[in-house]
Parts: structure tokens; C-alpha cells; sequence
């Protein structure tokens, strides 16, 4: 059983983030029929924070009537959605509809916020359910959810990007009374991959109902394991006794706090002999606002103005050895932890460093250094690579070191978290979208100087 146990509660964290990260993998194909072409991760970070509406509510439900909210059925509710959105997807998500005289793909936006809602709400649910079992199976829940960036990353990998082909093309025009000479353009042709994006999507929907039916086998098994949660003491002046020599005399009348004065207390013992000084929590949080800024907001809304240019085939690699580099580098921080603030700020200039070169080739987009030359191909790719690889190990380490403090330190780190990427979404957006500082190009047309 145990072992059994371990599978489906894999299982059920792979669903945690697989269809926002699958999304992520599958951009290099979409944005080669969608008509926002290279911005559309730009759109796709602000809706991603706008799905946080999800965990808000919880949350709130929580605050203002606890108790009654009941977690296995906002599970239940937030996984069919996902599978159900998975599934139009792969249906609708070329239509596009004419929004102020421009063609706009509403179908993937609002499915991609419902698939987005899921995944942000999975983080205020998915936990807390798995607080039931016994803490063995939250390593293995965290495992899955490792995986939710590794398995469509892999999947991406194995489903290529199609090469393209520059096309002389024919337009006639539409004058039939003067019907001119036939005009020759040349235009890019896309071949395709190995298999469609609808078959990806599909497989976006099967991870999803995988956790979705791991979830139900986990809700209804029976809890044999409740026994060790039992108050096997339940006569507390057995427990005075033995502590007495050693705590002094014991209150006969003693006093029951509440749940807010026992985690006052706590609070209270860990800040008395503080692990870090002021300025070193300062920067500690400094450095949570900044990794997830730069992870969740600033660079991925230019990673095709950072990679396109360079072809598809480093799109394709850049997004997904970056999604295989997330859990790969959680794993190496769980078994080679570093908690020295020096050692972690040197990663985090490192990775900032990697970012920064990646947005400046964005920034010189259609034409970066070392375009058309196996040596700029590998740089970029190596850039993203490490960027993510790099800040995500420092993510890690920073959750790790503040978890050490209190609850409530890891709160303000939950709200550092989402300001963060929050505010590195609604910076980049107007520069993308409204001040068109990032330059779109064409493979067959563009022609850079030499």
C-alpha cells in the first residue's frame, strides 16, 4: 500500500502546473498561427496573473468563514475545469474573433485563464489536502509537482519544431477591370512537427485527468494511517509528571492560549535569537521580489523576441530545456542545499546576469549578435537555460532559509512571490504591446546589416 500511495500521490501533484507549463513548451509552435505572433507571452504573464484570483478567493472563504469551505471539493471543481479546458482547447484554440478591426485569439486567452485559474488555485489546495497523509507523501507530492515541468517539456522535445522554408508566392490583384502583372513575395512556410499541437493538448488533458483520478482514489481510501495523528496521551498530567523535575512546578489551573497567541509565541521564540540580521532578511526578500519578477514577468514576455530571431529549432530548445531545467534544479537544491546568503546572491547575479543578455538580444531583435551562427544558437539556448536553472535553485534555498523564521514569514514570502511577478507582468505589457519597443522580424524577409 505504501507504495501504491507514493504513485497516486505523484500523480496528483503532476497536475499541479502541467497544462501552464505545457503552454509554455508549446509557445514556438503558436505563435506561428496565432495573430499575435511574438507577443503573445506577453499577454500570456498578465493572464496568468490574473488567474491568482483563484487562490484570493480560498483564501478569503478562509479568512471569513473558516471551517466551511470544503477543500476536496474545490479539488474535485478545479481539475474537471482543467481537463474540460484542456479539451476545448485542443478543439478551439485557432479561432480567433475581429476585436477593433484587429483578429484576436479570444478562445485560447479565455481557456488559457481557466487552465491558468486551475493551476494558481492548486497551490492553496493541493497542499493542504496532502497535510492528511502522513508527511512521508509530501516529498512524493512535490516530486509530481516537479514533474509537471518536466513531462511536457520532454513530451515538446520529442515533438520537434517544424522547419521553415522560404516561398516565392504569387498575388493577383483584385482589380478585374485592370488586372495587373501576378506580384512574387516571399513568405515563410512552416512544415510541421511531429505531431499537431491538438495531439499535444490532448495530452495535456490525459495529465490532467490522471491527477484528477489519483485524487479520487486518494479522497476515498480509507485512513488506516489516522492512528498516528491520535492524541495517545490524552491525560496531561501524566505528561506534567515526567517534566516536572525538570520545568519546576506545574500550574494545577494552567492556562489554555489561543490558536493566534500560540503562533504569536512561536513568532516570538524564533525572532529572540534571529537567524539573519535586519539587512540580511531585507535582502532575502529583495532577492524573492527579484527572482520572481525576472522568472514570471520580465523575460518570459520577450523570449521570442530573445530566440526567434535565431530560428525556431532555439525557440523550441530554449522553452523547453528551461522548463526541464525548473525541477532538475529543485532536485540538486534538495540534496545539495546551500543556505549561505553570499553563495545564493552570487547565483542570483549570475542568473541576472544570463537575463540580461537575454533581454538585451530581445531588445536587438530581428537582429541579435551572432544571428545565422551555430555559436549564437548554442548561447542563447545555454542563457535560458542557466537563467532559470539558476534563479529557480535560488527560489528554493530562499523558501528553505525563510520557512525557518515562522509562518508567517513564509507568508510575506507568498506575497513577495506574487508582487513580484505581478509587477514584472504589468511592466513589461505596455512596452511589448502598447510602445512596440521589441521588434518582431521574418526569417525570409528580414535582412540585418552586416
Amino acid at each position: 500500500m505504501p507504495l501504491y500511495i507514493h504513485a497516486l500521490a505523484c500523480a496528483f501533484g503532476l497536475g499541479s502546473w502541467v497544462s501552464i507549463n505545457g503552454l509554455w513548451v508549446e509557445l514556438p509552435l503558436i505563435v506561428n498561427v496565432l495573430p499575435e505572433g511574438w507577443d503573445l507571452p506577453s499577454y500570456l504573464t498578465v493572464i496568468i496573473q490574473l488567474a491568482n484570483l483563484g487562490p484570493l478567493l480560498v483564501t478569503l472563504a478562509h479568512k471569513f468563514c473558516p471551517g466551511r469551505l470544503r477543500e476536496h471539493l474545490v479539488i474535485y471543481a478545479v481539475l474537471s475545469i482543467g481537463v474540460v479546458a484542456c479539451v476545448l482547447l485542443a478543439v478551439f484554440w485557432k479561432n480567433t474573433t475581429v476585436i477593433l478591426g484587429q483578429p484576436r485569439s479570444t478562445a485560447f486567452f479565455i481557456l488559457t485563464f481557466f487552465l491558468a485559474l486551475v493551476d494558481c488555485t492548486s497551490s492553496v489546495t493541493f497542499l493542504p489536502f496532502m497535510m492528511q497523509l502522513p508527511a512521508k507523501y509530501i516529498t512524493t507530492y512535490f516530486i509530481g509537482e516537479g514533474l509537471s515541468g518536466l513531462v511536457p517539456g520532454l513530451v515538446a522535445l520529442a515533438q520537434g519544431v517544424g522547419m521553415s522554408k522560404c516561398v516565392n508566392v504569387s498575388h493577383v490583384s483584385d482589380n478585374l477591370t485592370e488586372p495587373g502583372p501576378p506580384i512574387f513575395i516571399v513568405e515563410t512556410q512552416y512544415l510541421p512537427p511531429n505531431f499537431s499541437t491538438e495531439i499535444f493538448f490532448s495530452f495535456l488533458a490525459v495529465m490532467t485527468a490522471i491527477s484528477l483520478g489519483s485524487f479520487i482514489i486518494l479522497n476515498r481510501m480509507p485512513r488506516t494511517f489516522e492512528l498516528s495523528t491520535e492524541n495517545l496521551v490524552p491525560d496531561s498530567d501524566a505528561v506534567a509528571t515526567v517534566c516536572r523535575g525538570l520545568e519546576g512546578p506545574v500550574d494545577p489551573n494552567p492556562k489554555t492560549n489561543s490558536p493566534e497567541e500560540e503562533e504569536k509565541m512561536r513568532s516570538t521564540v524564533l525572532l529572540s535569537k534571529p537567524l539573519h540580521s535586519g539587512y540580511q532578511l531585507a535582502f532575502i526578500y529583495f532577492m524573492v521580489l527579484w527572482v520572481n519578477g525576472a522568472t514570471n514577468g520580465l523575460l518570459p514576455s520577450v523570449q521570442t523576441f530573445s530566440c526567434m530571431p535565431y530560428g525556431n529549432i532555439a525557440y523550441h530548445l530554449s522553452a523547453a530545456l528551461s522548463a526541464v531545467a525548473n525541477p532538475v534544479a529543485c532536485i540538486i537544491a534538495m540534496f545539495y542545499p546551500k543556505r549561505s546568503l553570499v553563495f545564493l546572491g552570487i547565483l542570483c547575479l549570475l542568473g541576472s546576469v544570463f537575463g540580461s543578455y537575454n533581454m538585451a538580444m530581445a531588445a536587438m531583435s530581428p537582429c541579435p549578435l551572432l544571428q545565422d551562427t551555430p555559436l549564437g544558437n548554442a548561447i542563447i539556448v545555454l542563457s535560458w537555460v542557466f537563467f532559470t536553472g539558476l534563479l529557480s535553485y535560488v527560489k528554493v534555498m530562499v523558501g528553505v532559509i525563510l520557512r525557518d523564521w515562522s509562518h508567517s514569514a513564509l507568508v510575506w514570502c507568498g506575497a513577495a512571490v506574487q508582487a513580484g511577478s505581478l509587477l514584472g507582468s504589468v511592466i513589461m505589457f505596455p512596452l511589448v504591446n502598447i510602445y512596440h519597443l521589441f521588434q518582431s522580424g521574418d526569417a525570409c524577409n528580414t535582412i540585418c546589416p552586416l
